[in-house]
């Protein structure tokens, strides 16, 4: 691309950028005539004198019609380039290592600034997967992360440091960061030797060093998205130690969150030590400017239901006016949902509701993965052969029940190894479903 052509793209509108520097002129001559009057207005005697003396000598040279054409398209390209050059070296101070122009950067900026406020509820890598394909379209995003966590990594420095499970946290920093890609790495990074480290990540033990230092999860949150150039914010869902129960089908009570995920009996019901806990205000005012509420996707029982075990946030939720959308995996996980179609994913949110008490539906609009065809077939034999099933979805009964129902491609058109989510294709289908949901208001 030409330096001209370059230079004309800054004159586009929405950079917030042209308001400035005209701001910046007016001053320059407000300036200028002020000085004039403080010097009894001697100065611009001078000035129109001299600029009298210099149009009659140019006059003189060439036609008029000729010189002034000429003079305006030399200041105008003076204008250009001065601000071409002064913008590619702001450019080479702030990111000298990266390719993007700033005019290209300040554009993408303010397209994210002008996304939906959209908050997004859940755990795991269900709920990373989402935020890393909607971060693409807005920078106004907020993760609410379950803090229920007791296995793994985050397990462990639950129960040595007394910490809150930074796990699923660490993953919805990294899914939203804008910083190096070499740097989310580093937080990502999973210790595969060493005594006392082996199996922990880096990012996992930096939040609950950061946690240490600050006294609080969510200033070490706030500390590690100022790092990784976080776009949007991630809170926990509360800030209290978080302990889950379930009750199962045959009597049976488990505890902890690892535990229930391995379920040998249908979960029905759903609990926390210590009850009701608390929400962050964060969260709740997040909620409260909401232009989309998302649920999903993540493990229904250990990565959703958690969230919706703090009242405060299913009071914000009930009282938003935002579209609020469930997003339902594509398979179903031996041990905690067998058996269950998207009729009964929701069932049990339902339920889970009205054991505190809340009566109305929350979430009324469903988006799930649509019917797979032959190429998937070799995929989902191998994982039946561990007791997943395809999550059927039956659009019409749903609709009858009252739910407004979408279905896409929700794993993406690419073959991969594994049945996931693909979050470039689940981001189309979230923003298909918002632009909806704005016309028929």
């Amino acid at each position: 691309m030409s330096r001209s052509r370059r230079a004309a793209r800054w004159l586009r509108p929405g950079l917030v950028v042209k308001r400035w520097v005209l701001t910046s002129g007016l001053g320059l001559v407000m300036a200028l005539i002020g000085a004039a009057v403080w010097a009894d207005l001697k100065p611009i005697y001078w000035t129109l004198e001299s600029i009298d003396w210099l149009l009659g000598v140019i006059t003189q040279v060439m036609p008029r019609g000729i010189t002034g054409p000429l003079v305006l398209l030399i200041g105008a390209g003076l204008v250009l380039w001065g601000q071409s050059r002064s913008f590619s070296s702001i450019q080479q101070a702030l990111a000298p290592e990266k390719d993007t122009l700033l005019v290209d950067a300040l554009q993408a900026r303010s397209r994210l600034n002008r996304g939906p406020s959209i908050v997004a509820i859940g755990g795991g890598t269900g709920l990373s997967t989402l935020l890393s394909g909607l971060k693409r379209y807005s920078s106004n995003l907020t993760a609410i992360v379950t803090v229920a966590d007791d296995g793994g990594s985050s397990g462990v420095l639950r129960r040595e440091l007394g910490v809150q499970p930074p796990g699923d946290i660490r993953n919805c920093l990294a899914a939203l960061a804008r910083e190096e890609p070499l740097l989310t790495r580093l937080f990502q990074y999973r210790f595969k030797a060493g005594s006392g480290l082996e199996g922990h990540s880096f990012g996992n033990l930096f939040l609950s060093a950061l946690t240490a230092i600050t006294g609080n999860l969510e200033s070490a949150i706030t500390a590690s998205s100022r790092v990784l150039a976080v776009q949007g914010q991630v809170v926990p869902a509360t800030t209290a130690d978080v302990r889950l129960w379930a009750e199962l089908e045959n009597g049976e009570r488990i505890e902890g969150e690892s535990a229930i995920g391995k379920a040998t009996s249908p979960i029905v019901r759903l609990g926390c030590i210590p009850e009701r806990p608390p929400a962050l205000p964060r969260a709740i005012e997040a909620i409260a400017h909401a232009d989309l509420i998302i649920l999903g996707p993540g493990s229904l029982y250990t990565s959703l239901l958690p969230n919706l075990l703090v009242p405060e946030l299913v009071t914000a939720i009930s009282r938003s006016k935002a579209p609020r959308l469930y997003i339902c995996n594509l398979m179903t996980q031996p041990g905690e949902t067998d058996g269950l179609d998207v009729a009964g994913h929701l069932r049990a949110i339902e339920a889970q509701l009205a054991t505190l008490g809340v009566q109305q539906r929350l979430f009324n609009a469903v988006l799930a993965q649509e019917p797979m065809g032959p190429s998937e077939q070799p995929m989902l034999a191998r994982y039946r052969q561990t007791g997943a099933e395809p999550v059927d979805c039956d659009p019409k009964e749903l609709r009858r029940q009252g739910y407004e129902v979408m279905q896409a491609p929700l794993q993406g058109a690419r073959p991969t190894a594994t049945l996931r989510h693909d979050p470039r294709s689940l981001a189309i289908a979230v923003l298909r479903f918002y632009k909806k949901t704005l016309k028929a208001q």
